[in-house]
């Protein structure tokens, strides 16, 4: 059996990256990659600065197409898909960024609204509803009308989360979710993750390079490496750190980047 046709048979697998290889022009950021994650993973891309952890996951979530590969999302190969396919396929995916890409000129109810309004034909009432809601989930009930420059980072952060999980997607994505955040905004963060994962029953995909974050809620990884431009490890982020065969994972995981 191929290992496409192996993934596609997988009912557990929720994305598959199958012989992947990343590239800009003639410029090779990552080669030969291949891993699956499963329904209900807090799944972590990992790797030292420059190795291709955002890249990697713009390929995942349709930002990006590839040099050579296959992003499978439920067994349906995404880049060979139809373009209405494709888009159908996106829904799938709430996305988080850095810095929480907020629209400073809206309240925070208005910013959950958006993709509301965009997606859906909900009224105005009940797409205000569903936001608070969305804001009572990660902590932020009665800052509806609040502009996101009256919050703190923090904040800032969870409310990029409830505009994420407006339309209840399956998969929940992240970049750097705890970039900027003190010791305590990070791990009640991280904490969130886990309830959020929980209780909606998402699966999660996190780029991140912090490694308090990486231990507390990764509960599978792929480990890119810079130097030869591919995967060289694959596991619970845990085991990996104690029992890794491989040097360079063993010295990421126990000091940090290298």
């Amino acid at each position: 059996m191929s290992v496409a046709a192996g993934i596609q048979s997988s009912p557990d697998t929720h994305i598959s990256v199958v012989d992947l290889t990343m590239a800009y022009g003639d410029f090779v950021i990552q080669r030969d990659l291949n891993f699956s994650i499963q329904r209900g993973d807090i799944f972590i891309i990992m790797g030292a600065s420059g190795c291709g952890k955002s890249t990697l996951l713009k390929h995942i979530i349709g930002l990006k197409s590839p040099a050579k590969g296959s992003v499978y999302i439920d067994g349906t190969n995404f880049w060979t898909s139809p373009i209405d396919k494709q888009e159908r396929l996106k829904r799938h995916y709430g996305v988080t960024f850095q810095a929480g890409a907020l629209w400073s000129s809206l309240t925070l109810a208005e910013n959950i609204g958006l993709p509301l309004g965009e997606y859906t034909d909900l009224s105005p009432a009940t797409i205000r509803e569903v936001a608070s809601l969305k804001l009572s989930l990660v902590g932020l009930a009665g800052f509806e009308d609040f502009y996101p420059a009256e919050i703190s980072g923090g904040m800032r952060k969870r409310a990029g989360l409830a505009r994420a999980i407006a339309l209840d997607p399956e998969i929940l994505v992240f970049d750097e979710p705890s970039a900027g955040l003190d010791p305590i905004s990070s791990r009640r963060l991280d904490d969130l993750i886990k309830e959020l994962r929980d209780s909606l029953g998402t699966t999660v995909v996190i780029v991140t390079h912090e490694l308090a974050s990486i231990f507390a809620i990764g509960t599978n990884s792929v480990f890119l490496d810079t130097e030869s431009k591919t995967m060289i490890a694959e596991g619970n982020p845990v085991v990996l750190r104690d029992h890794s065969d491989d040097p360079r994972v063993r010295s990421f995981l126990n000091r940090g980047e290298l």
